[in-house]
């Protein structure tokens, strides 16, 4: 059974619109602060808000669309699952009101609003090689997903920039998971000529990675290099702190509501992609005052 959950606006005032959000809310560790801003920004436009729970997986998020439309929303808020496009497909053809947000799509049809992917992990590769690194390794997230693949791409882009060869031994694939990050991690830790930095390509896969290295026992800015996409609280409370690109979750939420209140009010203007700039944060464990060591 798909689970929905009411956020209405004060009682007695007008309802614009009714919006639904089928997102999942532990496929990232930020999924609450964005849940938290699209309430905000609805109740600021005078709208109802239902959330229904996808589980990211392709079979429940259809099941959570097919409720929230039963609901008789006026339009949708959608993260979509992982390397499915049936669901997204279905609501452009019904002609719903939809946008994507956060997990982007490869494809002109519809509103989408979410973050910039390929300059922000070229410049964080860009700055760990000007910290010294020449090995910099890349734990990627789950094949399929456009924002990972986008990610792949502008880590490759850096070592390009930063006049670095691309070495396909130097990417493990991290499964989008906090386990599998850390099994990637490992592989990579266990070459022969090891990477003498890492970056990793999100939030949720940080914590297997930030559990591997120091599991093997490993000084963070000294012995390795680190660097990830995203900045959960947690990042710039631990010592040393992470360096990462911090992404703008309150302006992805408003710009989402926004945008959806747009469509529903213009069905007929064109798609529109919105790509917001992360924010770098400069921190400790690039080790950017240290020479990087090699480890064994």
């Amino acid at each position: 059974m798909t689970a929905l959950t009411h956020d209405m606006p004060l009682w007695g005032a007008p309802v614009t619109h009714r919006l639904g959000v089928a997102m999942a809310f532990d496929a990232t560790p930020y999924a609450t602060e964005l849940s938290k801003a699209i309430e905000r920004a609805a109740a600021d436009a005078g709208c109802a808000v239902t959330f229904a729970e996808t589980e990211d997986a392709a079979g429940v998020e259809m099941d959570a669309v097919r409720s929230l439309r039963a609901g008789g929303i006026d339009g949708i808020l959608l993260t979509p699952a992982a390397g499915d496009d049936v669901v997204i497909t279905s609501l452009v053809r019904l002609g719903v009101p939809t946008v994507l947000m956060d997990r982007l799509a490869t494809r002109g049809d519809v509103d989408q609003v979410g973050t910039e992917n390929i300059q922000a992990m070229c410049d964080l590769v860009r700055h760990l090689a000007e910290a010294g690194h020449q090995r910099i390794g890349l734990v990627s997230g789950a094949l399929g997903v456009a924002v990972n693949d986008e990610r792949a791409l502008g880590y490759r882009l850096g070592l390009g920039r930063a006049g670095l060869a691309w070495q396909p031994d130097l990417v493990a694939c991290g499964e989008s998971t906090a386990g599998g990050a850390a099994a990637a991690a490992g592989r990579l830790l266990d070459m022969a000529d090891a990477p003498t930095a890492l970056v990793v390509a999100s939030e949720a896969m940080m914590i297997g990675v930030h559990y591997e290295v120091h599991r093997r026992g490993l000084r963070i800015g000294e012995d390795l290099g680190l660097a990830g996409y995203g900045d959960a609280d947690w990042m710039g409370a631990v010592d040393p702190a992470l360096t990462t690109m911090a992404q703008p979750i309150e302006e992805i939420g408003r710009r989402a509501v926004h945008t959806l209140i747009n469509r529903i009010s213009n069905p007929d203007r064109r798609p529109d992609s919105v790509r917001l700039a992360p924010s770098f944060r400069h921190r400790s464990s690039c080790g950017c005052t240290r020479a990087p060591r090699r480890h064994t």
